[in-house]
């Protein structure tokens, strides 16, 4: 059997597609307090393998349904890219950590039932699956590319490491986020044991993180203003970032200060997923395969072919 690059992108984009939405669907089963509806890994509970028979196990057995469904796409990338024409051992590896990611996320789900939602094993699953959406956003990039041409340097090296800054503390605000999360309400069980930290520190810590990533975008921003290569690009994947980051925000702040309603809080978990995607292909966008025939243009002065995203 042999499959198209194109087709091949096509499974990479529904592998992160599937990554996306089971951080959402897990966002449900903690938001509805259906975090112990099944008390038991694999099995819904002692008795039996699955059991719907509340509201809370049902919800919960739809997650661990969709998992499934998650590990089925990641597979299908990873045969794919064995099946791709030509193939690439660079599509091999990320689609195989995909895999690996994926299963060993499934674990800490089920250390999670068995430890009763403590928060710093529900830290771990988040940030794990914010792993996997970085690991999908690279494949989805990469799969983009053409063959055998080599990635270079697209931005000048000060604007590249202010990114590589911002994917930072990015990457810190998320975490931050997931402690707001550990003091908070919102357990997945009314018993569930909570942090021993004010739910106002942890949220000034995160909004604190959170400004400084929005700060350093506007910076990168004012940047392109006057390096016309690093303008040409970035310009498109900054914008899309600051428009999201500041949507982010925003809900962030009327969440907080309306008690952090359930579904604002999984539109928030949406936010953060979609936050991590664009700051990854942000940081994609610095480096890309330029042809020689591009190289040329770019000397020229001539605007190159953009990179798929």
């Amino acid at each position: 059997m042999q499959i198209t690059p194109a087709r091949y992108r096509t499974i990479a984009i529904g592998a992160l597609v599937a990554l996306s939405v089971i951080i959402i669907t897990g966002a449900s089963v903690r938001l509805t307090n259906s975090g112990l509806g099944c008390d038991d890994w694999p099995n819904c509970n002692s008795q039996r393998l699955i059991d719907v028979s509340s509201k809370h196990a049902a919800i919960e057995q739809v997650n661990r349904l969709f998992t499934g469904i998650v590990g089925v796409a990641v597979i299908a990338a990873v045969l794919g890219s064995l099946w791709r024409v030509p193939r690439r051992s660079d599509l091999t590896w990320l689609s195989v950590w995909l895999v690996v990611g994926v299963v060993a996320n499934a674990v800490l789900g089920g250390i999670s039932v068995m430890v009763d939602l403590h928060p710093i094993a529900v830290q771990g699953h988040m940030l794990l699956s914010m792993m996997l959406i970085t690991a999908g956003s690279i494949l989805v990039r990469r799969s983009g590319e053409p063959d055998g041409v080599p990635r270079r340097r697209t931005v000048s090296k000060p604007t590249e490491r202010l990114v590589w800054l911002h994917f930072v503390v990015v990457t810190i605000a998320i975490v931050t986020g997931t402690v707001v999360t550990g003091a908070g309400p919102h357990a997945g069980d009314e018993n569930a044991e909570r942090l021993d930290i004010a739910i106002p520190t942890a949220a000034r810590l995160h909004a604190v993180t959170v400004l400084t990533a929005i700060a350093i975008a506007l910076l990168i921003a004012w940047r392109l203003r006057t390096v016309a290569t690093d303008r040409q690009a970035l310009m498109t994947p900054l914008s899309r970032w600051i428009g999201i980051g500041l949507t982010q925000a925003a809900l962030g702040y009327i969440q907080y200060f309306s008690d952090v309603p359930e579904l604002l809080v999984g539109i928030h978990v949406l936010g953060a997923t979609l936050v991590m995607i664009a700051t990854t292909f942000l940081v994609l966008d610095t480096r890309r395969a330029v042809s020689p025939d591009d190289e040329t243009r770019r000397a020229d002065g001539v605007p190159s072919q953009p990179a798929v995203v």
